[in-house]
């Protein structure tokens, strides 16, 4: 499902991986990019990238002013007054999952679209 992973050290350390060009539509390309904190605080950031534009959305959970500590920033644009409050599962395991099962979801979606 990737095309590659690297741990990017510019400004934020963060995990990015590009994903296989295979499980999308011929006019997308998607990546996920994912910072974890060590008192389980994290950000995980999908964004696609199309001819017509970009699709992107976010799964946190950080002290903030605009949400609950655990919150979500809805597609299309992951924009912050958007952000819904939202529980997250404890294990970064589970978190992992949960963000899987809904990136092919939306995959499925692209391809039922074409």
């Amino acid at each position: 499902m990737t095309e590659s992973a690297e741990i990017v050290e510019d400004g934020n350390s963060h995990l990015r991986i590009d994903l296989s060009d295979e499980y999308y539509p011929s006019d997308a390309s998607a990546r996920i990019e994912i910072r974890w904190y060590r008192n389980d605080d994290f950000s995980v950031h999908y964004r696609e990238d199309r001819r017509d534009g970009t699709w992107e959305c976010r799964w946190d959970r950080h002290p903030n002013v605009h949400n609950t500590r655990s919150h979500y920033h809805p597609p299309p644009d992951a924009a912050t007054p958007e952000a819904r409050d939202a529980q997250w599962p404890d294990d970064h395991r589970d978190v992992c999952r949960l963000v899987a099962d809904r990136l092919e979801e939306r995959i499925e979606t692209l391809w039922e679209r074409r």
